[in-house]
């Protein structure tokens, strides 16, 4: 057969056309199919200003606006990603959240105009909530999650990788753990301990053995200074897969030291299994300095 391509036969579907019927599948099954938009707003460009901060401006117009919107929201970003963790990043995060949403309902104004004004500002804050639990929050959760994530620590804030191997953790070295609820009983008192992360130096790894007296601590025999709430007397090896991290814990109450000793004493013993992360030397242009953290 000749390779000029009949009128009487329609062409063969691409391999892409399947794609296309699950996207109506699912209009249908919303109903978005039922839905009669304006021939100046469409669904493929309603997905787009969705997932393109600013864009809503440029495919409205003029595109000055969509220039103007997205340059604003990387820039935003940017901040963001500088003082991550600060309260100026939070605000660039608002900021960004809401010029995103403005970009929405911009482009979807001549849909909008025979609405009355309280359906506008519900379709507003659909949008605001929507951008908000379906798009930047589970991105800002998978980024804590997986690779970085901020602690306020003594009013610093301190940036930490989550790539980092928890088998490559040496004595010395500064880590993040999670620390689970929990409460505890003894003979005369009741000990809560909050669910959080903590954060500290490594003060010894399997095999080290721990020792604790009236003046101080020590490990493998070198002496060191008392930490708050630090056991009197006693001593212990630090098991396998574990750490010796002493925690930093603001302790309401009074009286059961002792009680109080054995908690922490017990809250000290972390295992691999809830190493969250090492902080990274520096972040960006600022270097991290944790020793004025102690």
């Amino acid at each position: 057969m000749s390779k000029v391509i009949s009128p009487y036969y329609p062409p063969r579907a691409r391999w892409y056309a399947r794609l296309f019927n699950v996207t109506d599948a699912v209009r249908r099954g919303v109903y978005l199919d039922r839905i009669r938009l304006p021939s100046s707003v469409t669904w493929s460009g309603l997905a787009l200003a969705f997932l393109v901060p600013g864009l809503g401006f440029y495919l409205r117009g003029p595109r000055i606006f969509g220039y103007a919107a997205m340059s604003a929201c990387g820039l935003l970003f940017l901040v963001f990603i500088s003082w991550f963790g600060h309260p100026l990043a939070n605000f660039a995060f608002g900021l960004m959240v809401s010029t995103h949403t403005s970009s929405i309902v911009y482009y979807c104004g001549p849909a909008l105009q025979v609405w009355e004004l309280k359906s506008r500002l519900l379709f507003t804050a659909l949008v605001l909530m929507s951008l908000g639990f379906l798009l930047y929050g589970p991105i800002r959760d998978f980024i804590e999650l997986h690779f970085l994530m901020p602690l306020q620590i003594n009013g610093h804030v301190v940036v930490v990788q989550r790539l980092a191997d928890a088998n490559n953790v040496k004595r010395g070295e500064w880590v993040a753990y999670h620390i689970s609820y929990s409460s505890q009983s003894g003979d005369d008192a009741w000990v809560h301990i909050r669910s959080g992360t903590g954060f500290g130096p490594v003060l010894g790894v399997a095999g080290d053995t721990v020792e604790f007296s009236s003046k101080g601590f020590s490990v493998n025999g070198v002496r060191r200074p008392p930490l708050p709430y630090m056991p009197s007397g006693g001593s212990f090896i630090v098991g396998t897969n574990q750490w010796f991290i002493w925690p930093s814990y603001s302790v309401s109450g009074h009286g059961y030291q002792s009680r109080v000793s054995d908690v922490m004493l017990n809250l000290a013993k972390v295992s691999e299994d809830q190493y969250a992360g090492k902080p990274l030397k520096h972040w960006l242009w600022r270097k991290q300095d944790l020793q004025n953290l102690q």
